[in-house]
């Protein structure tokens, strides 16, 4: 039974206008206001700036360079957890987790041969090259055979999508234990044109086709839900497979792996790796890092008990990962928690035909990326439907949900307007003059002395700038490190480019970082929707 057939249903109450609220769906006005929060408070912040500017120019700059000091300090505690989560994947590298299982195994264990992994991979118009490369990789995963079903969710909107998959389920049904595929329509009720819908999809025909006809026992099946470019690290589900079957907690967990951006890294310009490196050091920051909190990105694994609890995936969700995440943690009154796999895993980065081409892709996919901010009001919204579940680590996940979302728009524009718009207005308070720096003998000496004698804005928004320069030169050498081996050497332009890159990050982060961020935000402010495109991703 390769295709897994099913009528459209009739959409959930959930899938109408999505209620967060108990009862009634959400009315519109509400659901707005909750979407609109992470923009209301941008543009509040470019107001506020730009007035302060002209009334209170050194408070707004103080402002400014307090958000710097903190971005600073971000970064080096990000530089500190980004070794630490390199030293625990030398360490992950090394274990026969066969082994350990066995070692460590207890009566509440399940049986190692007994846990099966569903693995899912929704996709869009990916090209057959690609998808050979990712199944080929999923095959030499230990027990494939036995212990790895594959679920192709395609989607109805690509020609041929049909087609392609009979292709791959003869090509690949001896490689796993099964190959599954769905085909998701287009245009049902209550769905916008997503992953998570793809995904919502393809587990109902799942539940529909495979566990009610065969009774499976979905307390031993682990769901992973990967993007069509993902290369697991050969040891992955081994690790996965003992991590599920020793905890007792295995359905109120989440698992996630650090992403490397190095699936394609020879294919992306030199000009926009450096981009690739900030996000693979962070990502892996925030899983090594005790003082923060990690979430779900990308491809991850939770059980397929814990995802039936929970409600399944949404369908008109953009940022699956993180609302996934909210969704478990409310249906079992807060109890979820998200475990780390510290074996990397390969992604492809957004690539173009030159630098601008380059620079509209990943900007098409952080606009994306930035409507995730949509869950800084989903949580807040469950937070007071379920007041009984209002706590500690409540707070914490919502401020770690807030937090990148907030920095990213109104932190950034804080930063940027306030540490520049008062000096437009306010010539004199600069800590240097242009007429004193073209008459100085000594320029340097003359720089750093006005910035030393001057308002102690400028001390903190220079020292903060350069520690964040350095801590991006230290992500870029250990990104070097770890970055898969070149068949061609390097060229001397391309070469420079990536030096290059070092000092033009914060005009880089402008264009694919900030701006998509606040359009998305913006967006979410006015009521305009936005629908999932598929980014160039040029690969080997």
């Amino acid at each position: 039974m390769p295709y897994l057939s099913g009528n459209p249903r009739p959409p959930r109450p959930s899938e109408v206008g999505r209620s967060i609220w108990s009862g009634a769906p959400l009315p519109p006005i509400p659901e707005r206001v909750l979407d609109g929060i992470p923009g209301f408070i941008a543009w509040l912040a470019l107001l506020v700036s730009i007035s302060s500017a002209v009334a209170f120019p050194l408070t707004l700059m103080l402002t400014a360079a307090l958000v710097a000091c903190y971005t600073a300090l971000r970064f080096l505690l990000a530089g500190i957890a980004n070794a630490m989560g390199m030293r625990r994947i030398h360490e992950w590298e090394a274990v026969d987790w066969h082994q350990r299982y066995l070692d460590e195994r207890r009566p509440t264990s399940l049986e190692w041969e007994r846990v099966h992994h569903l693995v899912i991979i929704p996709n869009y118009n990916e090209s057959m090259k690609l998808l050979h490369r990712t199944l080929d990789s999923l095959s030499q995963q230990h027990n494939a055979r036995t212990q790895i079903s594959v679920l192709l969710a395609m989607e109805a909107a690509e020609p041929g999508s049909y087609q392609k998959a009979q292709s791959l389920h003869a090509q690949y049904a001896d490689h796993f234990a099964k190959v599954h595929f769905t085909l998701h329509p287009r245009g049902l009720l209550g769905e916008m044109q997503c992953k998570s819908a793809n995904l919502s999809w393809a587990v109902n025909r799942f539940f529909e086709n495979i566990v009610a006809d065969y009774g499976l026992d979905t307390d031993h099946i682990v769901v992973t839900t990967m993007d069509a470019d993902t290369r697991w690290h050969k040891n992955h589900f081994a690790a996965l497979t003992y991590q599920f079957a020793i905890s007792e907690d295995r359905h109120r967990k989440f698992w996630q792996a650090p992403i490397r951006y190095h699936g394609n890294i020879w294919q992306v310009n030199p000009l926009m790796r450096i981009i690739n490196t900030y996000a693979t050091a962070f990502e892996l920051a925030y899983l090594a890092a005790p003082w923060w909190m990690a979430m779900p990105m990308s491809s991850y694994s939770l059980s397929l008990n814990l995802l039936e609890q929970s409600g399944n995936w949404d369908t008109d969700v953009i940022a699956d990962e993180w609302h996934m995440l909210i969704k478990a943690y409310f249906a079992t009154g807060g109890q979820v928690t998200l475990e780390h796999i510290y074996l990397p895993f390969l992604a492809d980065s957004t690539t173009g035909a030159n630098i601008i081409d380059s620079i509209r892709n990943r900007y098409s996919q952080t606009l994306r990326h930035a409507w995730g901010s949509k869950e800084v009001g989903y949580m807040l919204a469950k937070l007071i439907e379920n007041p009984q579940v209002v706590s500690g680590n409540s707070l914490k996940l919502l401020l770690r949900i807030a937090h990148d979302i907030l920095l990213a728009g109104a932190g950034w524009i804080i930063l940027t307007v306030g540490s520049q718009l008062p000096v437009f207005f306010h010539p004199d308070i600069a800590p240097v003059q242009v007429q004193g720096m073209i008459e100085a003998s000594d320029k340097l000496s003359y720089l750093l002395h006005g910035i030393a004698t001057s308002h102690p804005a400028w001390l903190l928004l220079s020292v903060s700038g350069l520690v964040m320069l350095l801590l991006v030169v230290v992500f870029q050498v250990q990104d070097y490190r770890i970055r898969p081996p070149r068949i061609a050497p390097y060229t001397l332009a391309e070469s420079l480019l990536e030096l290059l890159s070092i000092p033009f990050m914060l005009v880089l982060t402008l264009f694919v970082v900030a701006l998509p961020t606040l359009v998305a935000q913006t967006r979410l402010l006015l009521g305009i929707p936005l629908q999932f495109i598929v980014t160039d991703k040029q690969s080997d």
